[in-house]
């Protein structure tokens, strides 16, 4: 069943620059579809446009539906009664995310009570549980603790914990494994397989990493300048890759059984911005 469409996305801001132009994507449920591309192509603000958390000043059209619930210019009253509760996300910086002032076992609890009408006994239970189940040690005790007494690695688990608290239909995951070192990045990309294999999540994975596209998603879509232009599942993306720009990015990828290229292919392809063609090395 596709649990969410996305058909003639185009996201238009004040200063005339084109973010998202005509972009097409489905996702079914319990299946994990990974949005990759290069900084600007505009992965993020494709999954923030899905959440209806974009600026005033971006104008959004095309549909977006989701369980075959049309969510492009519905009011915020009901956004906010689906973001946490059946859409999740978990933001690419989550120490900006987290609020500094309050302990993250309170800010987990806020997101279940928010949704759920529950008391704060309740709430904190549910709250340590979550802890526990994405690998914090002592979740009673460090349910406790500030964000800033946690490594950037257990900051994202402490994101998980609040996106799942509610066991949402959809997570949209933004860049999950940035700025983390691999083996916390094997971690949390296990914690994701975990959510999907366990409670049937389907997952938007937005990453400039193929790495980790190969070692989680089922399908792929590649943006380049605001569109799609290369979709499929990994397998066929990752072995039988059509596009210029797609080859480029798996040339990328260091790989351990042959050597680094000496020159990246270079892409010439027009700017939606400007509208003039321009070449960039991929």
């Amino acid at each position: 069943m596709t649990l969410l469409t996305v058909r003639g996305l185009s996201v238009d801001f004040l200063s005339g620059v084109r973010a998202v132009d005509g972009l097409d994507l489905e996702l079914a449920a319990g299946r994990v579809l990974g949005v990759v591309g290069e900084s600007g192509s505009g992965k993020s603000v494709t999954s923030l446009a899905v959440m209806g958390l974009l600026p005033p000043d971006a104008r959004v059209t095309g549909e977006v539906r989701f369980d075959g619930r049309e969510l492009n210019g519905v009011g915020q009253r009901t956004l906010r009664g689906l973001r946490g509760n059946r859409i999740a996300m978990i933001f690419q910086d989550p120490l900006s995310c987290l609020n500094p002032y309050y302990p993250v076992g309170f800010q987990v609890a806020e997101a279940y009570r928010a949704h759920r009408r529950a008391g704060r006994r309740a709430a904190h239970r549910v709250a340590v549980r979550m802890l526990e189940r994405v690998g914090i040690p002592e979740p009673e005790r460090r349910a406790r603790a500030y964000p800033h007494e946690f490594s950037g690695g257990m900051r994202q688990r402490v994101m998980i914990a609040m996106a799942l608290c509610l066991e949402p239909d959809l997570l949209i995951a933004d860049e999950p494994t940035t700025a983390l070192d691999v083996t916390v990045q094997a971690q949390i990309l296990d914690l994701l397989r975990d959510l999907r294999e366990r409670s049937g999540t389907a997952i938007m994975l937005i990453t400039h990493d193929m790495g980790v596209v190969a070692g989680l998603a089922d399908d792929v879509v590649v943006m380049y300048g605001g569109r799609a232009v290369e979709r499929g599942t990994v397998r066929d993306v990752f072995y039988r890759p059509r596009e210029t720009y797609t080859k480029g990015l798996l040339a990328c990828v260091p790989r351990v059984d042959g050597p680094l290229p000496v020159r990246l292919p270079t892409l010439r392809t027009p700017v939606t911005a400007a509208g003039e063609a321009s070449e960039v090395t991929v």
